[in-house]
């Protein structure tokens, strides 16, 4: 596994070695002992969780205040434009964001550590999601940021108004936004 950085040193896209012939293709994709190596630190995972969404649906901007979850994330179908913001007001990247293509056909992983919103939009006609989470989901606890905050100014790829939930619609800017320290 290669791990690549990205413009916040902490969110790592991971690139699985992949071997195929044509009988198809063989890739180791969780390996504890890697996954440590390359993050440089021991992480838990507690949970699994598997979603399925259509074209245009944008889920997030998710984050637990207390309970915070570091996420591994990947697509196993389909492709989805994959986002994290930093929420860490000592952070030097404090409100800034990353985003990275994420796909069946590219394998590659996204580490999206503590302290992060996250969310991504679905760009094929369907997608499979499937994120290992570092604490449970605890859902009075969840907090979600505004997904088009202005301050943010994420350039979701976007062919309509995307499909959203209630909550997902209805976030809170950065600026009112609780943080972590």
């Amino acid at each position: 596994m290669k791990a690549i950085p990205t413009a916040i040193p902490d969110v790592l896209v991971l690139d699985p070695a992949v071997f195929g012939d044509a009988r198809g293709f063989f890739f180791e994709s969780w390996n504890q002992k890697a996954f440590d190596a390359a993050v440089g630190r021991e992480v838990r995972f507690v949970q699994d969780n598997h979603s399925a969404s259509a074209r245009g649906v944008l889920r997030g901007l998710h984050y637990q205040v207390q309970s915070a979850q570091g996420k591994l994330v990947r697509v196993t179908e389909g492709e989805v434009y994959d986002v994290a913001v930093d929420l860490r007001r000592s952070s030097p990247t404090f409100g800034r964001w990353v985003a990275e293509r994420l796909s069946e056909a590219n394998r590659r992983m996204l580490w999206v550590p503590e302290g992060f919103a996250h969310g991504f939009l679905v760009l094929s006609d369907r997608a499979q999601f499937l994120y290992k989470t570092t604490g449970y989901y605890a859902p009075e606890h969840e907090r979600t940021l505004l997904w088009n905050d202005p301050k943010l100014a994420i350039p979701w790829p976007l062919e309509d108004a995307p499909m959203l939930k209630p909550k997902d619609a209805a976030g809170t800017p950065l600026a009112q936004a609780e943080t972590f320290a």
